[in-house]
């Protein structure tokens, strides 16, 4: 049989992107799958191929193989046996100078899935690499390994996003993420949603999901991860760079916490496994029941270190929300035995920041960090899914960077289907506090607003370290060097409309931080 092509690709670097500027060429490095002999199975690659976690000598390359990915067994299709699945990492995409090879098993046990950890690669490069099975060769991903530690780096463009469910947009930010071709990206939470859409079907698009109960069982969590692994813009995403990504909470449950119970443990145990298997992260994070490894960092030469965080999996309880009240839910917010992260977590942290090995500091986590207060009352007190209903776990944190001297330091957060971009102070009731750093968040890249308006300017008045807020739909696309971060808040004008021709995407807002200077300036 003759090739497939699924794929369109933008390359690349405006800030507005149209179906004018699509390219109808497939990239040389994305070679669509091709059909080698006829197997004993169908196509296996229709959930495409992924690299991440990229260290300086090595990096994870994946894939799972499903010919029927949405069967709601969890199994896609594949026979009840285990497969041998050939894989290649190479210096180019014609894979004339192949550096390694070998053989893994794809076994039922963990979902046909593949994790590969390929070791002595050279960093700071860029390599391509595809899988082989039962005659059929996958499409090719292109991954690049982490400069090595404290290399010169001048420069690194990546772009971090949230927030996907599958009823409600057309994954369109990842178009825009191919024309910007950058060198990594982050996903903060969020990858897939256990439920069904609640939101009117005006504000949905018309695909729909394979079954509409929420998900509980792992066959569940497996083929709901299967069905946005389908989408062709998200495939091209992942082809196109390595991922870092960490969970929120709709890979498990609404909101869930480290308060478990015997329904909430196997439902987490679920989670947990399912995630593993659809991500392409490395087998430290391999899943022991209810408990998963999700919380690490990684460097990128002498320019940035990501500490990716989880605020999930070891929070306390959320309070009641209090909704600007008064009362026994502020005290518990502001207690000082509650955290957001853990004891251990907490400490592993405080410790990392400890050292300055490169420029910038990122905090690569879930929910928003900077108070976002809408009385301006000190007394009061809201949000307590984010870090202001842990106040003395955030207050340890931002103490700790500022007792460490933490140069550049900047929080990257997801959750909240809105962008914004806020500067960090101790105390955001004293407005001249000094800002110590900057909070850059991503909206979604389709999960709608709970309102269709933005904050109020007396809303603002009340929180002059928010510096913007915006509801649309997009990603941020971060460009660091030595000297300052920019960031541009991309926004897609409508991810209900299917025909990328009547849809425009665009830099909505640009802000830079100057290194050494904390602060966010508008651009």
């Amino acid at each position: 049989m003759g090739q497939v092509n699924r794929r369109a690709v933008l390359l690349g670097g405006a800030a507005a992107v149209s179906a004018a500027a699509l390219s109808s060429t497939v990239p040389s490095w994305a070679n669509a799958r091709t059909l080698a002999a006829a197997p004993a199975i169908h196509d296996p690659f229709q959930l495409g191929v992924a690299s991440g976690d990229p260290l300086p000598d090595s990096v994870v390359l994946w894939t799972r193989l499903a010919p029927a990915p949405l069967n709601p067994d969890g199994f896609g299709g594949m026979p009840d046996a285990s497969y041998t699945v050939d894989w290649e990492i190479a210096n180019d995409q014609a894979f004339s100078s192949v550096v390694q090879k070998g053989t893994a098993t794809a076994a039922r046990d963990s979902g046909h899935s593949v994790h590969i950890e390929p070791a002595g690669l050279e960093a700071g490069r860029e390599y391509f690499y595809r899988f082989k099975t039962s005659g059929y060769i996958s499409p090719v991903g292109r991954t690049r390994t982490a400069p090595a530690a404290g290399a010169a780096v001048d420069q690194l463009k990546y772009c971090f996003s949230s927030c996907q469910h599958w009823e409600e947009g057309w994954y369109h930010s990842y178009k825009g993420m191919l024309a910007d071709n950058p060198e990594l990206v982050l996903f903060l939470g969020d990858y897939m949603y256990e439920k069904k859409s609640g939101r009117a079907a005006a504000e949905r698009n018309p695909r729909k999901l394979a079954f509409t109960e929420d998900v509980t069982t792992l066959a569940q969590y497996r083929a709901r991860h299967a069905q946005h692994k389908t989408d062709a813009d998200l495939q091209n995403a992942h082809a196109m760079a390595p991922w870092i990504v960490v969970f929120d909470d709709h890979e498990v449950m609404n909101n869930w916490n480290s308060t478990t119970s015997p329904a909430t443990d196997a439902r987490k145990a679920a989670g947990f496994q399912a995630f593993y298997e659809n991500m392409p992260i490395r087998s430290t994070a391999k899943p022991s029941g209810a408990s998963i490894r999700l919380y690490r960092q990684f460097g990128w030469g002498n320019l940035a270190r990501f500490h990716m965080l989880d605020t999930r999996q070891y929070r306390n309880a959320q309070v009641p929300d209090p909704s600007g009240s008064a009362g026994p839910s502020c005290t518990d917010m502001r207690s000082t035995s509650r955290s957001i992260l853990g004891t251990t977590q907490e400490a592993w942290l405080l410790k990392a920041l400890e050292t300055h090995p490169a420029k910038w500091d990122f905090l690569g986590q879930q929910v928003f960090f900077a108070t976002r207060d809408g009385d301006g009352n000190k007394a009061t007190c809201e949000s307590p899914d984010s870090w202001q209903g842990y106040e003395a776990s955030r207050d340890r944190i931002a103490k700790g960077i500022v007792d460490r001297k933490v140069p550049n330091p900047i929080v990257l957060t997801g959750d909240v289907h809105r962008h914004w971009a806020a500067d960090l102070r101790r105390d955001y009731f004293n407005h001249s506090d000094p800002v110590f750093g900057s909070e850059l968040v991503t909206t979604s890249v389709t999960s709608n607003s709970d309102t269709a308006t933005d904050p109020s300017s007396t809303w603002l008045s009340n929180n002059p370290h928010i510096k913007y807020c915006r509801g649309k739909r997009g990603y941020v696309r971060v460009t660091a060097s030595q000297t300052q971060l920019r960031a541009d808040f991309m926004t897609v004008s409508d991810t209900t409309e299917y025909d990328f021709s009547k849809v425009t995407l665009a830099a909505d807002r640009g802000y830079v931080v100057e290194a050494g200077k904390p602060g966010l300036q508008r651009v």
